[in-house]
Order: C-alpha cells, then sequence, then structure tokens
C-alpha cells in the first residue's frame, strides 16, 4: 500500500459555499417524508470536518423572481445557472507544472468556438505537482503499470492538472489520489482492452469481465478463490483497478463503493456496445450511438465527487429519479466534450473510431465540417437540459449534502473541460473556422 507522506503547506486551501437554497412550489418533487428522512441522515460536512470548505448553512428561501433566476452562487456553482451569465475572461495559465507533468505548452489552448462552457480558475500547482509525483509512484512502483516506453503518454495525459481541477474542494491531497489512481486504471482498462495498446472487440467480453471483478470481488469456494485471487495480477488493468478500488473502499462507504461499482458496470457494458458495431462495421444511428455514450462515458468521475470531498451523498437520494437524470446529463455533455477535443486524435489513428461528428456526418449526409459543428450544438443543448435540471433540483432538495453533491458534479463538469482545452499534448482542433 501507498506510504503516507506529509503533504506540502497549501497557502490557499480550496473554498466552497453551498448555494443559497430556494424552494418554489412549482419544483418541489421531493415529499416532506423523503426530505426529513434525508436531512436526518445526510452527512453534514461541517459536524465532521470542521467546516474544512468553509461551508455554511443555507438561509431561508427568499421569493425575489430575480434572485431564483440568478441562481446559486460559489465555488463550482457555475454549471448550476438557469440563465448564462457573463463570464471573465479566463485567467492566465500556470508558468509552469510539477514531475510527471506534460511541458508548460499544454497548460495553453484554444476553445472550441461556439461551444458552451465555464472558465475555471487555474488548478492548485501545489497540488498538481504532488498528486503528479504521487500517481506515477504508484503507477510504476504499486502496479507496474506501463513499460519505459510508455512514459511520455502517461506524462501527457497531466491526470495531476486533470483531477486538482476537477476536485478543487477535496480536504487533502489522499482524497485526490482517490480519485487520481481510479482515473488511471479506467484508462489503462480503455487503452489495453479497447483502444491504443493492443486493444480489440474480439474477446472484450470476456477481459471486461474478469477486470470487473477487481472492482466487484469474487465470492466463490476455498478451492478456486485463489485462482481468482492471482488472475487480479494478471496484467496492468487488473493490477489497477483492483490497487485502486482498495483504496477507494478504505476512504468511502460500503453504499458510495457499490454506487462506483454499478457505474463502472455501465461504462463496461458501453464498451461492448461500440466494439459490437467495430465487429460489424455499422455506424449506429445517431440516436444509437447517443445511447451507447450514456453508459460509456464520464460517469464514474464526477459521482465519486462525495467520497473525494469527504462526505456522503446518501444513497436513496441518488437514486432519486431527479438526480439520476442530472447524472446522467453531465455525463453525456462531458462525453461530447471528448468527442469533439479528440476528434483530430482519432482521425489520425489506425481504423474508423466512431464518435458524434463522425456519426452525424455518415448518417445525416453532412460534410465534415457541418457534422463537427452540429455537434457542437448537441453538447450545447445537453449542457443546458444538465443546467436546468440541476438549478432546479438545488432548489427542491435543500439538504447539504445533496447541494454540495450538484456543486461537485457541476465543478467536474466545468473541469473535465478545462483539462481537454489545454491538454494540446493529446488534442488540437480541426480547421473548421
Amino acid at each position: 500500500m501507498e506510504s503516507r507522506q506529509s503533504e506540502p503547506a497549501e497557502s490557499h486551501p480550496p473554498q466552497s459555499h453551498p448555494p443559497e437554497s430556494i424552494l418554489p412550489e412549482v419544483v418541489a418533487p421531493f415529499g416532506a417524508r423523503v426530505l426529513a428522512e434525508a436531512a436526518a441522515r445526510a452527512c453534514d460536512v461541517r459536524a465532521v470536518f470542521g467546516d474544512p470548505v468553509g461551508a455554511s448553512s443555507p438561509p431561508a428561501p427568499e421569493p425575489d423572481l430575480a434572485r431564483i433566476l440568478r441562481g446559486p452562487s460559489g465555488l463550482g456553482t457555475a454549471g448550476l445557472r438557469l440563465v448564462p451569465r457573463e463570464e471573465p475572461a479566463p485567467p492566465a495559465e500556470a508558468p509552469g507544472e510539477g514531475p510527471g507533468e506534460a511541458p508548460p505548452a499544454a497548460a495553453e489552448g484554444t476553445p472550441i468556438p461556439g461551444l458552451y462552457h465555464h472558465p475555471v480558475p487555474d488548478p492548485d500547482p501545489v497540488r498538481v505537482e504532488e498528486v503528479s509525483r504521487r500517481i506515477k509512484s504508484w503507477a510504476i512502483d504499486e502496479v507496474s503499470l506501463y513499460p519505459d516506453d510508455w512514459e511520455e503518454e502517461f506524462d501527457g495525459f497531466s491526470v495531476g492538472r486533470y483531477m486538482v481541477a476537477c476536485h478543487p474542494d477535496a480536504p487533502t491531497v489522499d482524497h485526490l489520489m482517490i480519485a487520481t489512481r481510479l482515473m488511471v486504471a479506467e484508462n489503462a482498462v480503455d487503452d489495453c482492452y479497447c483502444e491504443d495498446h493492443g486493444g480489440s472487440p474480439d474477446g472484450l467480453g470476456e477481459r471486461l469481465l474478469l477486470a470487473h471483478t477487481a472492482l466487484d470481488p469474487l465470492y466463490t469456494t476455498q478451492e478456486y478463490q485463489p485462482q481468482w485471487a492471482r488472475s487480479l495480477h494478471a496484467d496492468a488493468p487488473r493490477r489497477a483497478y483492483r490497487s485502486a478500488m482498495e483504496y477507494f473502499v478504505q476512504a468511502g462507504s460500503a453504499s458510495q463503493a457499490d454506487r462506483f461499482r454499478h457505474d463502472m458496470a455501465r461504462l463496461h457494458m458501453g464498451y461492448l456496445a461500440e466494439a459490437a458495431w467495430a465487429k460489424e462495421d455499422r455506424v449506429p444511428e445517431v440516436w444509437e450511438y447517443l445511447a451507447m455514450r450514456q453508459f460509456n462515458n464520464f460517469r464514474p468521475c464526477p459521482t465519486i465527487t462525495d467520497t473525494v470531498g469527504g462526505y456522503e451523498l446518501p444513497a436513496d437520494l441518488h437514486a432519486q429519479p431527479a438526480m439520476q437524470r442530472v447524472i446522467a446529463l453531465a455525463g453525456n455533455a462531458t462525453t461530447i466534450v471528448n468527442d469533439l477535443y479528440s476528434y483530430t486524435k482519432e482521425l489520425d489513428s489506425p481504423g474508423r473510431h466512431l464518435n458524434l461528428p463522425v456519426v452525424i456526418a455518415d448518417r445525416e449526409g453532412l460534410s465534415e465540417r457541418d457534422a463537427y459543428l452540429k455537434s457542437v450544438e448537441v453538447h450545447n443543448d445537453l449542457m443546458r437540459e444538465f443546467e436546468t435540471a440541476a438549478a432546479e433540483l438545488t432548489a427542491a432538495l435543500p439538504v447539504p449534502s445533496a447541494q454540495r453533491f450538484l456543486r461537485g458534479v457541476a465543478t467536474w463538469v466545468d473541469g473535465n473541460h478545462y483539462w481537454h482545452r489545454t491538454n494540446t499534448y493529446r488534442y488540437s482542433l480541426p480547421d473548421f473556422w
């Protein structure tokens, strides 16, 4: 297991303020019993951590229509607004990154013209450096993740900057490492089983199922249990899954671990749908592709925002249809961001890679440029649906853990765009403007 090292001093700890609670009658779909039970059981961050991120109790609702339209305020709530706001100019990038990060040029980049997004502050460089150092040590020393000739790609992924941008409310670097290990492990499975480094649709179901047992363990007889346990060390993806999940279950609750396992099963099912189309050499209908992308997407990443933040969203609130809709829309929007920023990278790769512009061009008979620009609009529609649904649920559910969770998901959406925009080692834009 990873040795716990003293963390560098953080002169500017992340700050977060719950949005003001607004409860219009027209957006109160939760019954009094559900709210009362949830409020009684919800983990109040201040009671456990002594207000580590400057949280305060929401004040009483105010009826002012302008206040309702203005929406929630505070760090991480940009994606929860009912109406667009005037955004400040993006801040200047940090002059450099820490060990294990890509060169300073990777901290620049141009946003996709016309893409609806919210600029975010640069991630804390002290945390970025420490997370980058720790994750590289974990990858090499604990799970033997990659051979020497993959080191440049690992560094170019800039996962330290990625996770610090997505989780600014994490109380400690240890909490950030929970998300960082899982992100690296998930990408190892994608690369080695599905994509660039030996991936293939042939036999993918078997590989994914066996890897999933590193997250959701096999319970069998004493005769066969040791064989399964040894299999978890058989390849880099399984070693990474096993180790990252061990750290996760030590930090989170049983219900948080089960939520993550469920979301990872969704992800693996999406991989299999895409593999089936590759085997058939078929381009799906646009709606079919979007359905696949609701499963093969980033969902497992923002839904651990409470574990990384050191609190818990109760399971019954997570399971509410309104919460599930917000989570699904967030995952869908962030995944189309990936389709758009990785478009040229995938065009330059061998074979045909499905992404939304490619599918729209094929199925709707559009030029590459027009299909890409239409995909931008699909993303923008998804983002606005997400923001509206999140704002309504924030107003309807004045429970501290639920409101912080919704802020965390919105922050992850914004941080995900920040990473895609700034990672010029991996991504470049097409010449469509």
